[in-house]
């Protein structure tokens, strides 16, 4: 049975696709910077980058090591190898220690991270005697026995047996395989400054996303492969330090000619290779100083119209805010008195340029100054500002340190997040040319009428709306939070504590379309989480919907997908004589289906018809799964 099984699967399969199980998590760690080297018999443990991996001295593999598969932390601070306990000591930021041994098997020690104390816990040494570990923090001394994997003793400076002599740490792998680890290839990119994430044409760009001084780290992931655009050499070129990038464009005439924006002026790229600087002797870019320092000259949101014209916003201009720079070389400057109001120059941080539907193109003021939305029309240069954030109910929204982000849904309202929480702009409220923002009611359930504004008082750094609608919030200090498509229900809430994220400080947050890949770009790197929605397609055929795993072996116990449906399609699923198995209704593009009938039993070995239809109940398509049991 399973044979013929296998054999009919054959012929009806019409597409061979890997794609990461949904609900599986993804790091992409920087392994660039090599901090530490221990040596472990035919191994090496490199901590990179605040990272970790192994080096396989015999078969010359590596392994890297993360919280995917199973580290219980990030920012590693240190490492250490105990030769009598066999084991890797590992050392975080945030005083949490792991131990590891060369199979990869993990150990937790969380007692020094929990212990609440007004002493500094961090450790900034460890020496090794025999089977125990001792940790030189601010406070004192952790004594621990790596064998037994627990915490022996803890001494102050003021104790009388505070140790007095320890043994020296030794940092002789460091100089012994440095050589041979820097000719190492664990993979992954060059810079862990993910503040800015953009998803083009089905590639994910980069750059480190803050007007600061840390490297510009503008990067493009293409088929795990990572491109970097530019290094520091780029200063012999322009005269300034090639840092602090915000925005990134990809022209949309060519795919390989790449814009990125930041503290000190304009990039372009050609076929990864850095072409152009522009700053106020090339074009009028213009300093945020009156006195001219090349080194502060803001550009801060890039979008190409569909003309092929580059519209740049310079934020801290003396005098037009908005620049063109048109498909022939040629700049343009429109003055707006709108944006002027930061003492008479431009607004400090005019970002997030995205058009929505109707070609209106819309950012914000992301700073404390004048937190505001901005909706300009370029066809005739028109700005209508929205500075008086007011809701449905006549509150003022407390948006006082910044309005973050904004995002258009499939319903056509603009979501805007800010720093006390995200809103929108209904579009009824848009056709109407009005100004109050919805702020969501969501019951509170408990018997009584209250509810509660959607995430109110958090502050949302970054959004991104997926192919069901849903509306993806990054914050500031609290992980993620999915919420559904009617905004009443909160889907997941991720944090570093309850997931796999990297950190609870996400800065940015990009889809990928097709396979519902979230990146989020957070303060310790960049991580990704497989959702199980897509962009619904228009139409469904034979060609384009399609199931996986498919077959279903009998180890298998993850969800089944069929993807390439249209927005909120029926989908049934039926036994080879046509009995319902289960039914429900795709996000965006895909079904998720768990094995089982809709009394949560796992079927039997069969093949199962998947037949869909439209919203709207027009006939879809269908597609088949094989199940092995």
């Amino acid at each position: 049975m399973k044979k013929l099984i296998v054999a009919l699967l054959l012929c009806i399969i019409q597409h061979t696709l890997c794609i990461a199980q949904i609900g599986t998590w993804r790091n992409y760690l920087a392994y660039d910077d090599i901090q530490q080297i221990q040596a472990a018999g035919n191994y090496l443990f490199v901590r990179a980058s605040n990272a970790l991996y192994q080096y396989n001295k015999q078969d010359q593999s590596i392994v890297t090591y993360d919280k995917t598969n199973g580290l219980n932390d990030t920012d590693i601070t240190q490492i250490r190898w105990c030769q009598q306990a066999k084991r890797l000591i590992i050392v975080y930021q945030n005083s949490n220690i792991d131990l590891i041994d060369t199979e990869g098997n993990v150990t937790n020690i969380s007692a020094l991270y929990n212990k609440i104390m007004t002493g500094d816990k961090t450790v900034s040494s460890i020496r090794i005697d025999g089977v125990y570990a001792y940790l030189i923090c601010g406070f004192g001394i952790v004594k621990m026995n790596v064998q037994r994997a627990e915490i022996a003793d803890i001494y102050t400076p003021t104790q009388p047996n505070y140790p007095q002599i320890l043994p020296d740490e030794d940092n002789s792998d460091y100089d012994k395989y440095i050589d041979l680890v820097k000719t190492l290839k664990p993979g992954g990119p060059k810079y862990n400054s993910m503040g800015t994430l953009k998803f083009i044409n089905n590639r994910l760009y980069t750059c480190n996303g803050d007007l600061n001084g840390t490297p510009a780290s503008l990067q493009r992931l293409e088929n795990d492969k990572w491109t970097v655009f530019g290094d520091e050499s780029i200063k012999n070129t322009t005269g300034v330090e090639y840092l602090g990038l915000v925005c990134i464009e990809e022209d949309p005439t060519d795919k390989e000619h790449i814009f990125a924006g930041g503290r000190n002026g304009l990039y372009e790229f050609k076929n990864g290779k850095f072409l152009k600087f522009y700053n106020h002797k090339n074009s009028p870019i213009e300093s945020v100083f009156s006195t001219i320092d090349p080194e502060y000259e803001f550009v801060t949101g890039l979008l190409f119209d569909p003309q092929g014209n580059l519209l740049v916003m310079n934020s801290e201009s003396h005098t037009h805010c908005i620049l063109k720079l048109k498909n022939n070389g040629e700049w343009l400057s429109f003055n707006h008195p709108e944006l002027l109001k930061y003492n008479g120059i431009g607004l400090p941080n005019l970002s997030q340029l995205m058009y929505d539907h109707q070609g209106l193109i819309w950012f914000v003021n992301n700073n404390w100054t004048l937190p505001a939305l901005y909706c300009y029309q370029s066809e005739n240069d028109a700005i209508k500002a929205y500075e008086n954030l007011v809701n449905q109910d006549g509150t003022t929204i407390n948006a006082q340190d910044g309005v973050r982000c904004v995002a258009e849904d499939a319903e056509h309202n603009i979501w805007v997040g800010s720093s006390g929480g995200p809103f929108m702009l209904e579009r009824k409220e848009i056709n109407n040319n009005g100004g109050v923002f919805t702020q969501v009611k969501v019951p509170r359930n408990d018997g009584t009428d209250y509810a509660d504004y959607l995430l109110a008082g958090i502050d949302i750094m970054c959004l991104a709306i997926d192919g069901g609608n849903r509306k993806w919030f990054g914050t500031n200090g609290n992980g993620v939070y999915l919420i559904s498509s009617d905004n009443m229900k909160e889907i997941h809430h991720f944090t570093s504590e309850n997931s796999k994220l990297l950190s609870n400080v996400v800065k940015s947050i990009a889809i990928n379309p097709t396979t519902g890949e979230v990146f989020f770009g957070t303060d310790n790197g960049l991580c990704s989480y497989f959702s199980d929605a897509t962009k619904p397609n228009t139409e469904m055929t034979k060609d384009n919907v399609w199931a996986y795993p498919n077959p279903v072996e009998p180890s298998y116990t993850g969800p089944i997908t069929v993807t390439g449906l249209s927005f909120d399609a029926d989908v049934k699923i039926l036994s080879s004589n046509g009995v319902v198995i289960n039914e429900g209704r795709s996000n965006g593009g895909t079904f998720v289906w768990d094995g089982c009938d809709k009394k949560g039993r796992r079927v039997n070995s069969g093949v199962y018809m998947v037949v869909t239809a439209t919203n709207n109940g027009e006939k879809g398509t269908v597609c088949k799964i094989a199940v092995i049991r």
